[in-house]
């Protein structure tokens, strides 16, 4: 089974405590997330973010493909980082880690999402034709609601990567 990794990046002209209080308040994943992905929070979300958090969702990656997705908080370091990792959900492994960065004028949030998809053979073939493009379609959608809701920093564009092993 091949692991697949995406590696995102965005500048926003916001201070970094700013940042952390949106982007680690789960209620705020619906918020940045596209509406026809059917995205809907079930449990988990009334606290702020902990350790051991447990979240549950539903969502609807494809047409017609509803499933509940459970996530649990790993590790939590305040104001700089977060891990969740999916327990239960579409994917064979999901492990995302958050990273919040103070620049020069605001800051910049980077991710890693190291995953696998299931069915092995035919995962690897869904992968370039139904997830990849998936998957950058909303961290697509999610560049545009941040700048929409914060701004932009001048000169910086979003990076966004894929690798596989």
């Amino acid at each position: 089974m091949k692991l697949y990794q995406l590696h995102a990046k965005q500048q926003l002209p916001i201070p970094k405590t700013t940042a952390w209080e949106f982007l680690s308040d789960p209620k705020n994943l619906k918020v940045i997330t596209p509406e026809k992905m059917g995205f809907h929070i079930l449990s988990g979300a009334d606290r702020p973010m902990f350790e051991g958090q447990i979240i549950q969702y539903s969502v609807s990656p494809f047409l017609g493909f509803k499933t509940k997705w459970v996530s649990e908080i790993t590790h939590v370091k305040e104001g700089e980082y977060f891990v969740d990792e999916q327990l239960f959900g579409p994917y064979a492994l999901w492990h995302h880690k958050h990273f919040i960065y103070e620049i020069e004028g605001g800051v910049e949030m980077e991710d890693i999402i190291d995953y696998k998809i299931p069915l092995g053979f035919l995962g690897q073939i869904a992968h370039p034709l139904l997830v990849k493009g998936q998957l950058e379609s909303i961290f697509t959608f999610r560049e545009q609601k941040l700048t929409e809701l914060f701004g932009s920093i001048a000169g910086s564009k979003t990076d966004l990567q894929f690798k596989s092993f």
